[in-house]
């Protein structure tokens, strides 16, 4: 168990950022140092350059002269000027120069030199090598403090050749450098550390939202939604964790209202359910014995589960909305169509029914769908009212929206009744009285106006009946109207 937990830490976000940075700071100082020791070994090898050219120069301003200062006379030899110039000059730290006349050693001063002598190849080499002019130029020989640089340059005075050689050994220098990337090494595993150390609260704070968010999630369950994660700052952590809850928020009202719903279903399928269950069971036990009243009693239950088969296919057909082929559209001519849902809603009862308008033009939408929407809307319309009363059908069509209404002359739509008449299940105060209902007939309604893209209306003035209208946009395939 204890190796899982240490597994998944180290797989966890968290340790994954640290890895990364602590990684990061490990490449940049190691870049960093190599980048150092580069800078210092060229400052290092440019100034053993200047100190050769310093030497030749100095020894070239005496050939140049050409005067002995202990005769007054001209140099003889290449010897003369070495004794000279050796006699003058003493080389510094980690430092020796060196004469060859003819092939053969002549002077060489070491006092200061981290060796007691060269290697005899070397010298071998001094002696019988032609020397570079290009003292720019520095060459190396090994030894075993390391490498040694030096620059040769030819002296020839008259008959006598002459070979000048200074050679460095930068050991004290090159030590420098070994404890710079010592103390190098030393900072970065420092700044590791404390780097590691701080980059591990800052993404302990940094993922803390991300936390929250996974044991907000953990605890939530589908009876229990209330879980939030708290918001205290205005980053990217914060704006995730604020999509997250308002996605609770939306996932809460989603569970709630299918709560709501499942029990208002349950209720209303538990009435005629009732009903029939009663009443066959008076058959079942004999209670009913006349054939009359066993017809009469079978139709009053074939009607009970008649209401139910149609508040079943309400419900799937509220459930199917959101089912990509729910609409099938076509273009509609809205005057032929209003003229249409007027025959078809004089078949539903007695009432002086009336077109108010027919607007000309085509629409885009499910011909079906909006029928069942408005035969609802008359359903509604003859329920509310008294036969021989007035109920309106008419459509109008802009050049945003089409809308279509069903107008009665009933007693129309209560103040507190109206923000809920389209939720599923509410009727209004009196509604139970004149008819009997589900309740679902006008939330049908707006489902499908609303898988148009439109919404719905009602209006209802006092004493002046009700006017429910679709509202739809006025579109074919294309972006226009026709």
């Amino acid at each position: 168990m204890v190796g899982a937990a240490r597994f998944r830490v180290l797989k966890s976000i968290r340790a994954r950022v640290l890895l990364a940075f602590i990684a990061l700071i490990v490449l940049s100082g190691v870049f960093s140092m190599v980048a150092i020791q580069e800078v210092l070994v060229l400052h290092l090898t440019h100034r053993m350059e200047e100190a050769a050219r310093q030497e030749v120069d100095e020894l070239n301003r005496l050939v140049e002269q050409g005067v002995d200062p202990r005769t007054g006379k001209a140099f003889a030899s290449s010897s003369a000027v070495f004794d000279v110039y050796f006699e003058r000059n003493v080389p510094s730290r980690e430092e020796a120069m060196l004469a060859f006349v003819d092939g053969r050693p002549y002077w060489q001063t070491m006092s200061r030199f981290a060796l007691p002598s060269l290697p005899q190849p070397v010298m071998g080499q001094f002696a019988t090598s032609a020397p570079d002019p290009a003292v720019r130029r520095l060459r190396t020989f090994d030894t075993e403090l390391g490498a040694a640089y030096y620059a040769t340059w030819p002296v020839r005075v008259g008959e006598s050749f002459g070979t000048f050689v200074v050679v460095f050994l930068p050991v004290v220098e090159r030590a420098e450098i070994a404890r710079l990337q010592s103390y190098g090494v030393l900072a970065v595993i420092g700044v590791v550390l404390l780097a590691s150390g701080a980059a591990w609260w800052v993404t302990g704070r940094l993922l803390g939202p991300v936390r929250s968010l996974t044991q907000t999630a953990q605890a939530i369950s589908r009876s229990d939604l209330t879980g939030r994660i708290p918001v205290r700052s205005d980053d990217e952590a914060a704006e995730m964790a604020r999509t997250f809850n308002a996605m609770l928020d939306r996932l809460e009202g989603v569970f709630q209202r299918e709560r709501e719903f499942l029990m208002d279903a349950s209720h209303e399928l538990r009435v005629p359910l009732t009903i029939a269950l009663g009443n066959l069971s008076l058959i079942r036990y004999g209670i009913i014995e006349e054939p009359e009243e066993q017809r009469r009693t079978v139709a009053l239950v074939m009607d009970e589960l008649d209401r139910m088969s149609r508040l079943v296919n309400d419900l799937q057909m509220l459930a199917d909305v959101k089912n990509p082929h729910f609409l099938q559209p076509e273009d509609i001519d809205l005057e032929a169509f209003t003229h249409e849902l007027a025959d078809k809603m004089v078949t539903l009862a007695p009432r002086a029914w009336h077109v108010d308008a027919a607007s000309t033009g085509r629409v885009r939408a499910d011909r079906h769908r909006l029928t069942e929407a408005v035969i609802n809307l008359a359903q509604n319309a003859v329920q509310n009212t008294e036969p021989g009363s007035l109920v309106a059908v008419g459509t109008s069509l802009s050049t945003s929206e089409c809308r279509i209404w069903v107008r009665d002359a009933g007693p129309g739509v209560s103040a507190e009744d109206l923000p809920h008449i389209f939720e599923r299940f509410r009727r209004g105060a009196a509604a139970h009285l004149r008819y009997r209902g589900s309740g679902v007939g006008l939330s049908i309604v707006r489902a499908i106006a609303e898988a148009h893209g439109g919404r719905v209306e009602v209006s209802s003035p006092p004493d002046e009946g009700a006017t429910f209208a679709l509202v739809l946009p006025a579109r074919v395939p294309g972006g226009g109207r026709r």
